[in-house]
């Protein structure tokens, strides 16, 4: 499906602006961003942190890599009544359930966002991106599977996609998969024979989530269960799996940049979003400093510059065309990424408003699973 077809409707209505941003022009000079750190961090640094700190010099941005625990961190901070975080960011379901739970807060994008060097607004610019009113787009990526290209038995064609994972006669090894639900109960059910428009309606009942699980349990034992993004690649560097599935940008660092002898098997990845969310209960200090660092690093230049460093596509319709070599290796990123057409066949879009729902439940449900 088209990113763009799938992503139709799911837009929130932006309606609120952030409030007092400008604190009469008193900004702090102190920020604690939060991401998911590995390969991905240090493209937000190099695209986003260094510049804006070449124009700040004053400024110190304290990185933190806690993006994985940012719902119950968040949830954490606001019941002691202490945020001690200034911006973070989050996949696109999470953003949903923290705007939903009032732990983000909600941006007029237009008031507080750069338009397009043309003019186009921000939110015309990001479009569907913008599938919540508190969530700033800056990247699509997608979950897929990486492979070790000297382990592959002799005589049999490489692992093309995520149903090579559940085949261990033919693809004999340990595998990687993360331990959370979401991507591995699609897998399981899609390779399992359901067909693309039917996982979410399966998922939704006892007897999808069962046939998901009775699926994973014929790898469960072969199965290493990951929580960073940056464990996979070292596990395939290492030679501890044969296969796993991470951040499509992760692979990318591990074979370009790190030349690891890793394969990509593009075949059912999971594309998803990411963005920053601002949390409530901010200064009115801390909230001008992060509005003034936002204005910069998600405008049309800055997100092409991201693309750089890591084969993520840029959330902005303007910053496309602007994606060119990779800063070091002079390599062209374009068949890099998630979505140049080369990589499509198979893949289908994380449904972030149906987990956005369910998401408590199946984790719960997961967690058990994986105990037993």
């Amino acid at each position: 499906m088209k990113l763009t077809t799938a992503l139709k409707g799911a837009v929130g209505v932006v309606a609120l602006t952030v409030g007092s941003a400008s604190a009469e022009g008193h900004m702090a000079n102190e920020m604690t961003i939060v991401s998911w750190g590995g390969a991905y961090q240090a493209s937000q640094v190099n695209a986003y942190h260094n510049p804006y700190l070449e124009q700040n010099p004053d400024v110190t941005i304290i990185t933190d890599e806690s993006s994985g625990d940012a719902v119950a961190r968040l949830r954490a901070m606001d019941e002691a009544g202490n945020m001690t975080w200034d911006l973070v960011d989050a996949v696109a379901s999470d953003a949903m359930r923290l705007c939903d739970e009032g732990l983000a807060q909600e941006i007029d994008h237009d008031a507080v966002l750069a338009a397009a060097p043309d003019g186009t607004s921000a939110s015309e610019d990001f479009g569907d991106m913008i599938i919540s009113e508190c969530f700033i787009p800056q990247i699509v990526y997608s979950t897929t599977f990486g492979y070790r290209t000297d382990m592959v038995p002799e005589g049999v064609d490489a692992p093309t996609g995520a149903c090579d994972v559940f085949d261990l006669e033919t693809y004999p090894g340990r595998r990687a998969l993360e331990r959370r639900p979401i991507g591995n109960m699609e897998w399981a059910l899609l390779c399992d024979g359901v067909p693309y428009d039917e996982v979410y309606a399966t998922l939704e009942t006892d007897e999808g989530v069962d046939r998901a699980f009775a699926m994973l349990d014929t790898i469960k034992d072969q199965t290493v269960w990951w929580s960073a993004g940056a464990e996979t690649p070292q596990l395939l560097a290492d030679g501890e799996v044969f296969m796993g599935s991470t951040y499509n940008g992760r692979l990318f660092a591990a074979i370009a940049e790190q030349d690891q002898p890793i394969g990509m098997a593009w075949g059912h990845q999971m594309f998803d979003l990411d963005g920053w969310i601002v949390p409530t209960g901010l200064s009115d200090e801390a909230q001008a400093r992060v509005m003034d660092y936002l204005m910069f690093a998600t405008d049309t230049q800055r997100l092409a510059d991201q693309a750089a460093y890591i084969s993520y596509g840029p959330a902005r319709t303007s910053s496309a065309p602007m994606v060119g070599q990779h800063a070091e290796l002079g390599i062209d990123m374009g068949p890099h990424m998630p979505t140049s057409p080369e990589n499509m066949e198979g893949s289908f879009l994380f449904n972030y408003t149906w987990w956005a729902d369910y998401r408590d439940e199946l984790d719960a449900r997961f967690q058990a699973w994986l105990a037993q």
